[in-house]
């Protein structure tokens, strides 16, 4: 069993096409694809998932 308790953001529109979201562990943020829950995830420190989000939410 996974260590990460996974998210969806409140924005997902319900049609599967989302990243999910665990912040659970701490110093880790891990994300993966909604549709590929057993695929790969992908693991970021908080800084790097701070300077993403802040990139992402000025385009």
């Amino acid at each position: 069993m996974s260590p990460f308790e996974f998210a969806k953001s409140t924005y997902s529109s319900g049609n599967g096409e989302c990243v999910e979201v665990a912040r659970n562990v701490p110093g880790t943020i891990v994300v993966r694809d909604s549709k590929d829950v057993d695929g790969s995830i992908l693991r970021l420190t908080p800084t790097t998932w701070a300077a993403f989000t802040a990139h992402v939410g000025a385009v």
